[in-house]
């Protein structure tokens, strides 16, 4: 039961960075592209977790999210196809959240499309 329960609660901090990520985006005068980015990031990573939970398959704490590929790939090789979809993704966890660097919006509109790809993918396969 508590194996469960963690994947729940893996799921719905996931679906709080997709809201996120979705209402940020439809902001107009003030676009946020590295926050849209960053929550799509992180929706997919914590769906990437909840799935390895839900495998019993232990994981680092990362956000290195072609890492969490790799070690699911182990128990699901089919999530290979979405290696570019988190290669695309994966700068948003940190290279856009300091100064220096900022994403542009045409990169949070591609890490909006990459997160709902993946996060239907998963919702679908495993019910999520």
């Amino acid at each position: 039961m508590k194996k469960r329960a963690d994947v729940l609660e893996w799921i719905n901090k996931a679906e709080q960075d997709y809201e996120t990520a979705e209402v940020m985006a439809r902001r107009r005068k003030s676009p946020v592209p590295d926050i849209v980015g960053f929550h799509a990031q992180q929706c997919v990573e914590k769906y990437l977790k909840a799935l390895l939970v839900m495998k019993k398959i232990e994981f680092p704490k990362t956000h290195d999210l072609i890492e969490l590929l790799e070690i699911t790939l182990a128990k699901e090789p089919f999530l290979e196809v979405f290696r570019p979809d988190l290669r695309l993704l994966n700068p948003f966890s940190v290279q856009f959240r300091y100064p220096g660097e900022s994403a542009l919006i045409e990169d949070a509109k591609m890490a909006l499309k990459a997160m709902r790809r993946l996060r239907r993918f998963l919702k679908e396969k495993y019910s999520f």
